[in-house]
């Protein structure tokens, strides 16, 4: 009963130490790339940039700085309310949360292509 107060284990896997000696990586593993960005926002810094997020809220702003968790921080930032008539709402600098956005796309430079999954007659 006493030598539960002196902090000794009471069972699981242990200490990492106590488990063993690792065996060494193997080839696959020290070969692998480091994971690359899907979307490289990069290009976006310092442009504005149209965000949509779930439950149908967008604003617009200027990109000033990202995470690898899309969290955005946007400067300028304009929401465009659609209830119960449309206008703006000015709300400066702010910072969005990644898992909050559906949509992110850029105010200028975008373009109307062909939907290439309709099959050409």
């Amino acid at each position: 009963m006493a030598d539960r107060t002196r902090g000794t284990a009471r069972g699981g896997r242990g200490t990492p130490a106590a488990r063993g000696p690792r065996p060494p990586p193997s080839n696959a593993e020290t070969n692998k790339s480091k994971r690359e960005a899907i979307l490289d926002l990069s290009k976006y810094v310092n442009e504005r940039i149209r965000v949509k997020f779930t439950g149908g809220r967008e604003v617009t702003g200027i990109l000033k700085g990202y995470d690898q968790l899309l969290n955005l921080v946007l400067d300028e930032v304009k929401e465009e309310l659609q209830e119960p008539e449309p206008h703006t709402r000015t709300l400066g600098l702010v910072v969005l949360r990644g898992p909050t956005i559906t949509l992110l796309s850029p105010v200028d430079g975008s373009e109307e292509i062909a939907n290439p999954f309709i099959a050409q007659e």
